[in-house]
């Protein structure tokens, strides 16, 4: 007798094509202020406040084109088609990065989001369709946390190809081995097609489905008028041209939102309110989360004691995850005491004899001998603890809460949005410590600081990510739930773009304790309008989540 699998066959397929997706997403994100800011390996050279912009925007358009990505697969192209089409899109971005020309550069980061949009929602859609067979609706839990392990997965492993690629040949080898990656994700989609066919099945337009011309015309195109028009006035309000362009353009998206809570009916209008409250909290935790790949970047790869242990420093080295320093002086970039890039006149950056800056702040008693060297941890490996947390916190969270639902205990979904953001802002305090027991980085602080935020911070995420969806998924009106997925997902986008105008002003902090309290009080604060909140939340989500 044939055995039935517990999961279909389209699984492992759709689990590799996500891993090898993220694997690209995650390993461009790792080096992206490292590569901005470098200016001794190939580097653009950038000053930080500038690459965290960018960032920043960068990372804020990859969360916002979803949307658009998801209607148009939804009701046009299909979710296959879209998923290979944004996949290449992708492929070429990350490809396009290795090029050395601003120009390229720009068009690629473009063309990642664009691709990205295709590609996100649309394979996590196709999954869940894969599992409305009858025979596996039980299990579709279940296979989503196996896709969400894959994802994890891909952003642990590409740090380690990034520190050897840039380590043995460049930057250029690392944006390549990206493409490649993403590339394979396509290959091995195309492979296992014929196990998803039947599932990607286009939604017809339901009665009172807003149509997909009226949506770009209402929501998107009033946006791009006003931020190209806010590109081009002349100065900067907020600081940057792309930042004036980014929040003047969301200002008729949030109208939007705020018309279809006006113009709804008694029934609806109380789900929508508690959805928006939650949309505008969860910005503030986006906007500290995303931190990791500036600021708590750059406290990794000029505050923390990167020294690898004599245990291990033989094998990293054959493996080229070892970045090696001599303690000896020669032709570098010039650096202050906060490790500010010194330039001339004309902006380029100055050369002095000096050692490199990782020597600034080394503790007496670990400087070598004057000639001597140290192996270091590549930087980009400190952006692979929190995907590494997730892997091993999820199955503990998912226990904690099993146990406590036996027992009739178990938080509602607010609540466990509202603990999340408390026990995001208790991480920030780690970094807090870190700063004042390294004395404000006179010396390097122990790598576990930054270990133990990333791990405080990971169980915030647990407890508040995988949630935002599935509240919108319980409380939006039928009509509206795709306008509402596309919500949340701005919510993440401005919280992102937020991020990066948080990274520019660390330059600004001569107390770096006080730039991590600032990031606690926005996110304690989060956190107290929340539970504020909770009664009222928790009234409408057993109202109308049954």
């Amino acid at each position: 007798m044939k055995k039935t699998s517990n999961h279909p066959a389209a699984l492992p397929f759709l689990f590799l094509s996500e891993m090898w997706e993220r694997f690209g997403f995650y390993l461009i994100l790792g080096i992206f202020q490292l590569y901005l800011t470098d200016t001794a390996k190939g580097g653009w050279g950038m000053d930080r406040a500038t690459a965290a912009d960018i960032f920043g925007t960068f990372i804020a358009f990859v969360y916002l084109t979803p949307f658009l990505g998801g209607l148009i697969a939804d009701r046009k192209l299909g979710y296959s088609k879209s998923i290979i089409i944004g996949g290449i899109l992708m492929g070429i971005g990350y490809m396009g990065l290795a090029v050395h020309n601003l120009t390229v550069f720009y068009l690629s980061l473009a063309l990642i989001c664009i691709g990205n949009g295709f590609f996100k929602p649309n394979i996590s859609t196709l999954l869940g369709n894969v599992y409305s067979d009858e025979k596996y609706r039980s299990r579709k839990d279940t296979g989503y946390n196996i896709f969400y392990m894959g994802i994890n997965i891909g952003a642990f492993i590409c740090n380690f190809f990034a520190a050897f690629l840039r380590n043995t040949i460049g930057w250029g080898a690392a944006f390549i081995a990206a493409g490649i990656g993403m590339f394979l994700g396509v290959l091995i989609f195309v492979i296992g097609m014929k196990h998803y066919r039947h599932a990607d099945v286009r939604k017809p337009e339901q009665e009172g489905d807003m149509p997909l011309s009226k949506i770009f015309s209402v929501v998107f195109l009033p946006a791009i008028v006003v931020g190209l028009g806010a590109w081009f006035i002349p100065g900067n309000v907020f600081g940057s041209d792309s930042t004036d362009a980014f929040i003047f353009a969301c200002i008729p998206i949030l109208l939007f939102f705020v018309s279809l809570l006006v113009k709804a009916d008694a029934r609806d209008r109380k789900p929508l309110s508690a959805l928006l409250a939650i949309f505008a909290v969860s910005i503030v935790f986006w906007a500290v989360f995303k931190q990791n790949g500036t600021a708590l970047t750059t406290w990794a790869q000029y505050y923390t004691d990167r020294e690898i242990p004599a245990a291990i420093q033989q094998p990293a080295q054959g493996l080229y995850l070892a970045e090696t320093v001599v303690n000896k002086a020669d032709s570098v970039t010039a650096y202050d005491e906060e490790f500010r890039v010194m330039r001339d006149a004309d902006g380029k950056p100055l050369k002095v004899w000096d050692k490199v800056p990782y020597f600034k702040n080394v503790a007496p008693e670990k400087m070598p001998a004057e000639g001597q060297s140290l192996s270091l941890y590549n930087t980009e490996l400190f952006q692979s603890i929190n995907p590494f947390f997730v892997i091993t916190l999820t199955p503990l969270i998912v226990l904690l809460f099993a146990m406590l639902r036996k027992r009739g205990k178990e938080p509602s979904t607010p609540s466990k949005i509202a603990w999340g953001l408390l026990i995001s802002a208790i991480s920030t305090l780690m970094m807090v410590g870190a700063v004042y027991v390294c004395s404000n980085g006179a010396i390097k602080a122990s790598p576990w600081w930054l270990i133990g935020c990333y791990g405080i911070i990971t169980v915030g995420e647990l407890f508040l990510s995988p949630m935002g969806l599935s509240l919108v998924s319980k409380l939006s009106p039928a009509r509206i739930t795709s306008l509402m997925m596309g919500g949340w997902f701005l919510a993440t986008s401005i919280g992102n773009k937020l991020s990066g105008i948080l990274a520019t002003l660390w330059d600004t902090y001569d107390n770096k304790a006080n730039y991590f309290l600032v990031n606690f009080l926005l996110l304690g604060g989060a956190a107290a309008v929340i539970f504020l909140m909770l009664r009222w939340l928790n009234r409408i989500f057993r109202e109308y989540v049954k």
